[in-house]
């Protein structure tokens, strides 16, 4: 171990290290070894190791070529043994990476109950899910899955889902979703293919897909859409479980996508929709078809039994050896949303409208035990929000405020397509702060556009 070479020794009662090791010397008598030839596995300078041979033959000593070949031997070996400490460290750093790019739960909302499963294949693979609420009671159920495996898969997969939790706050649909996430993908690759050649992530092309789905409690609708993802299993309680019949379009980043075609599903209380990556699938293989759901359906067809039950009955039946990926599961159950919770007004087209409105709302606050600033501010809001849709916007105009655990959301509806902007008014104009004061009492405000014109709402926090 001082001079990193290797060592011919002649075993016999004599050896020092043997009467040090009692256990050793009993091993090596037992044996009938003679020679030993003991040689470092050394790397960089450093010892990680020790290749000992042993010969039993008492004529024949070890020779210099069989020393020479036995240290090449110790040299290849400490250089396998580095790099599969190095590839399993990547992999772990990659798989840590991984559980920290992704929820550690999904937070059922007042509308969904959500559960989910993900089994990773310990090398930080690119499957990812996410559950998350949007204003109006809304859930977005969104599961991807980045081809690969290793920190750049996991680091893209990270990238991907930030992106499309940033991009669902500015209240697009599923398929605006898709094209603008299928936009991000498009740069990574762009990125990757412009590193230098060497770089051996630039061999490396940049696969992905995702489902996305948008639930609505409201008018009881889910919309869909897919970028190279397949379809979610729908179970109602009138009939068996199915695929839903959805127009897959192209992988992220393909070049074959958008337009993302949304299919748009009725969910009645206590439905169940399931997405899932491919991999779960094939860990739940039969024998003739990889990606055969049947057995998945099966499961999901006992509907009365709670989803994390569902999830759990899926992982046991899960063959660890066909995983060839990120199995990942997200269940969601339908609810219907609690009636105390929310109170709809259609309002005249008449500029009186806005003191009818106000009244509406502080007697529903007062309703809710909302407090006093917070019923201030909120018929503040009503009072410019209802204001601008008679002015500016079109018939129907409607009132709408849901109490949905900690925040009040205030929507007005108006059948004008026409976007609001928030103006900073000078001192002299008269008008041209209504959006303004909206904002600066709301901690959150937006605009969603609808069919049938837009929504501009607020959201506002509730105190205990």
């Amino acid at each position: 171990m001082t001079d990193l070479k290797p060592r011919v020794v002649v075993l016999n009662q004599d050896t020092s290290w043997l009467v040090a090791d009692p256990a050793r010397a009993q091993a090596v008598r037992l044996s009938g070894a003679r020679y030993l030839l003991a040689a470092p596995l050394t790397l960089r300078g450093t010892v990680i190791g020790l290749l000992s041979l042993y010969r039993t033959r008492e004529a024949d000593t070890f020779d210099d070529k069989e020393v020479a070949l036995t240290l090449e031997l110790a040299i290849y070996t400490a250089l396998s043994i580095d790099n599969a400490r190095r590839y399993t460290r990547e992999h772990t750093i990659a798989g840590v990476l991984q559980r920290h790019l992704l929820p550690p739960a999904t937070d059922s909302q007042t509308a969904v109950e959500t559960a989910h499963l993900n089994v990773t294949d310990d090398q930080g693979g690119g499957g990812w899910f996410d559950a998350f609420d949007l204003h109006g009671a809304r859930t977005a159920l969104v599961v991807g899955e980045v081809a690969g495996d290793g920190i750049h898969t996991t680091t893209s997969m990270g990238q991907l889902r930030t992106v499309i939790r940033s991009l669902a706050a500015l209240d697009l649909e599923p398929d605006e979703l898709l094209a603008r996430l299928d936009e991000t993908a498009t740069r990574l690759a762009q990125e990757r293919d412009s590193l230098p050649m060497d770089d051996p992530l630039r061999r490396q092309p940049l696969n992905a897909t995702c489902l996305c789905a948008i639930y609505d409690p409201f008018s009881s609708t889910c919309a869909i859409a897919s970028a190279g993802h397949p379809a979610p299993v729908l179970v109602t309680a009138d009939a068996p479980p199915r695929l839903l019949d959805l127009t897959v379009g192209g992988a992220l980043g393909s070049g074959n996508g958008p337009p993302f075609p949304v299919a748009t599903i009725t969910l009645s209380d206590g439905d169940v929709v399931a997405l899932y990556t491919p991999p779960l699938l094939a860990a739940l293989h039969s024998a003739d078809d990889m990606t055969d759901p049947r057995l998945l359906m099966r499961v999901l067809a006992l509907t009365d039994r709670p989803i994390q039950d569902l999830c759990d009955d899926i992982l046991y039946q899960l063959h660890s050896d066909a995983l060839s990926g990120d199995a990942v599961l997200l269940i969601a159950r339908a609810r219907t949303f609690p009636p105390d919770c929310v109170a709809t007004w259609p309002l005249s087209d008449d500029l009186t409208a806005a003191a009818v409105a106000r009244r509406n709302a502080r007697h529903q606050l007062d309703v809710w035990g909302v407090d006093e600033d917070t019923a201030y501010a909120t018929q503040e809001i009503v009072s410019e929000l209802v204001t601008n849709a008679l002015r500016y916007g079109a018939p129907p105009v409607r009132l709408r405020l849901i109490k949905d655990h900690r925040i009040l959301t205030c929507e007005v509806h108006d059948g004008n397509t026409s976007a609001p902007r928030l103006r900073h008014a000078r001192i002299v104009d008269e008008g041209g702060r209504g959006l303004f004061i909206c904002a600066q009492l709301a901690q959150n405000w937006g605009i969603r556009y609808t069919t049938k014109g837009k929504n501009v709402w607020t959201e506002q926090f509730l105190t205990q």
